[in-house]
């Protein structure tokens, strides 16, 4: 089966897959917050400091005063981080494969 973005979410999943690839991550993501503005983050894994893509994204739309976020997509298989992004409200969570094909989306409460 295959699975169907609007552009706004298609846009989310390339500008994730473009993250992830920019550093040679293992997963990258892209949050969408409620003015429509993008941000990004891939995994950050030094000796003292470890960040999931997912906690990078929303902590540079939090940086960036980001109150809601709408959508979060997910290139890789990650998940550390989803709760922050449902704490701010957010309610559709791509999952994509690393070629940027959408594999599900799930819609949170």
């Amino acid at each position: 089966m295959t699975v169907q973005l609007n552009p706004d979410d298609h846009k989310l999943v390339v500008l994730a897959r473009a993250a992830l690839a920019r550093v040679g991550a293992a997963a990258g993501a892209a949050v969408r917050d409620n003015t429509g503005r993008t941000y990004t983050g891939a995994e950050v894994a030094l000796p003292s400091l470890r960040l999931s893509a997912i906690e990078v994204a929303v902590s540079q739309a939090v940086a960036s005063g980001a109150e809601r976020l709408d959508a979060l997509a997910i290139v890789g298989n990650e998940k550390l981080g989803i709760a922050a992004a449902a704490e701010l409200g957010c309610h559709t969570v791509i999952q994509a494969d690393s070629d940027g094909n959408p594999l599900t989306i799930d819609e949170m409460s």
